[in-house]
């Protein structure tokens, strides 16, 4: 009985630093979600090709952080939305790598569009809509 015991504190002493370490690693999604913001901007503003293509990489990267974020509702739809824009952002790509570079800007309006679509999920409910429903 004494030896199990010992094993059983073992364990946990073990997973106990694991736990804390878990816990740091959780992502930030309201500053992902601003990072992602600014890398949006920053390619929409782009007037060279090279300028845009590191502003789509910094967001391809910023969605895929945020993809493993933990969504608190409608996570199945969050993730789906962030599927949409790496879509999106290929797409934008493609573009890019064939000298379009207002083809692309005009592809990534459709990323401002999917955020607003997808920002509703996670408003609060207005005053009228409490009220009626």
């Amino acid at each position: 009985m004494l030896p199990l015991l010992k094993r059983f504190g073992a364990l946990i002493l073990f997973t106990l630093p694991c736990l804390s370490q878990a816990q740091s690693q959780q992502i930030d999604l309201e500053a992902v979600m601003k990072n992602m913001g600014h890398s949006y901007k920053q390619a929409m503003k782009a007037q060279q090709p090279t300028i845009m293509s590191n502003a789509l990489k910094d967001l391809k990267e910023l969605v895929q952080e945020a993809k493993r974020a933990r969504f608190s509702k409608a996570a199945e739809q969050s993730q789906q939305g962030l599927d949409k824009v790496l879509e999106r952002i290929a797409s934008a790509e493609q573009q890019l790598a064939q000298g379009q570079l207002e083809a692309a800007r005009e592809t990534l309006k459709d990323i401002d569009m999917l955020r607003k679509k997808y920002h509703e999920l996670h408003e609060p409910p207005g005053f009228w809509e409490l009220l009626f429903g």
